[in-house]
């Protein structure tokens, strides 16, 4: 079916259970490109395609997407200000900012997830980039059919999944409770953070909740993102937390109470030297098809506060940092996931439970209490 360049509407799926997607940006080119590679995998269909924001807020009941793919500079009515009115006639689309990576793309991007996008893509530059680019294809394909699959199972009906040493009043338990280790007895001197898909927003309510207790601990943080986004990422940590909050450099000795960020395109670890512990930051080849990736970073901490670590695996595509949160609670520390029902994607998390690695797998909005009372030497 062809589709006119301002936009048009799929009436029918080929299949009920493809994921429906919608292409949002005023290049023409783009916009074919992604509707081709979309209506080449059976898995998904386009079902429309829109010249600017205002086009997509009027059709987006029609085409009903599972997916938005939004782009944010454009005519009439630009993607930060179609966001909202998106949201608002679909309430839970799964919706994807693309741009160019500029900083200040990067802090709209970052801003759009605060306010419910669920992920992000950086676009290459101009029309031969994203037709040359096979990782934007690769990405973006598997961003949109992750994302899609997450929305269908978020909608259908099941129960809260919560589960921890001891399921709180009003919480249900799942029909089958993953194995829970027990938390050290040690207080942790090391807090180590993973995270991806849909991590920023989560990040963000981890930190306002757990910024009393982090004084006392550095702190490390693994988000999957691009060089760019992991600077604005770490300012925006800070504001949430008002703590010192950085990009990680190479050498740096660890400190109380500061927030360090594993800077795009770089792992981060840490390792002794002359008698503190310092980061490493290092280029290398991808691990878990992820650079950075969480599980150096868990491998390291688990080497050196082995007991005394505690490690946080929030929502993510993939199965980075469960090998390493396996290899923490082995050597006596602790790991909390974030539960399935707050996930974006319970991909990261779901694999640290499968796992074993775990101590308690708790809503987002249960994590930071639980760390406050970790950091204080409270397990029970």
């Amino acid at each position: 079916m062809s589709l006119a360049p301002a936009g048009a509407v799929a009436a029918t799926r080929p299949d009920a259970r493809s994921i429906g997607v919608m292409v949002v940006d005023d290049s023409a080119v783009v916009r074919g490109l992604v509707s081709r590679w979309v209506d080449e995998d059976p898995a998904m269909n386009i079902v429309g395609k829109f010249a600017n924001g205002k086009l997509a807020v009027d059709g987006i009941r029609t085409c009903d997407p599972d997916v938005v793919v939004l782009d944010i500079e454009m005519p009439v009515m630009d993607g930060m200000t179609a966001l909202p009115k998106l949201l608002e006639e679909k309430p839970g689309v799964q919706v994807i900012m693309a741009s160019t990576l500029t900083r200040r793309n990067a802090e709209i991007s970052l801003k759009a997830l605060s306010l419910g996008a669920v992920d992000y893509i950086p676009k290459p530059e101009g029309n031969s980039g994203v037709t040359t680019s096979s990782s934007f294809r690769s990405d973006l394909l598997e961003r949109i059919k992750v994302l899609g699959r997450s929305s269908a199972l978020r909608s259908s009906v099941r129960a809260p999944r919560t589960a921890e040493v001891g399921v709180s009043q009003g919480q249900v338990e799942t029909a089958v409770r993953p194995t829970l280790r027990r938390f050290s007895n040690v207080k942790p001197r090391i807090l180590a953070i993973g995270s991806s898909t849909g991590g920023p927003k989560a990040l963000a309510r981890l930190f306002a909740d757990i910024a009393p207790a982090i004084g006392s601990v550095p702190v490390l943080v693994t988000q999957h993102m691009p060089a760019t986004f992991t600077a604005i990422l770490a300012e925006h940590l800070g504001k949430e937390s008002g703590r010192v909050s950085k990009e990680a450099e190479d050498g740096e000795v660890l400190r109380p109470g500061t927030i360090y960020v594993a800077p795009g395109d770089y792992h981060m670890a840490i390792a002794k030297g002359d008698g503190n512990v310092v980061l490493k930051v290092y280029d290398g080849p991808d691990v878990n098809f992820c650079k950075p990736a969480v599980d150096p970073m868990f491998d390291s901490v688990s080497e050196i506060f082995g007991a005394a670590t505690l490690a946080i695996v929030l929502t993510g595509m993939g199965h980075d940092g469960a090998a390493g949160a396996v290899r923490i609670a082995n050597a006596g520390g602790s790991v909390i996931a974030q539960d399935e029902a707050t996930s974006v994607v319970w991909g990261m998390p779901g694999a640290t439970t499968s796992a074993g690695a775990c101590a308690a797998v708790l809503p987002i909005g249960e994590i930071g209490g639980k760390t406050v009372r970790i950091l204080q030497g409270v397990t029970s």
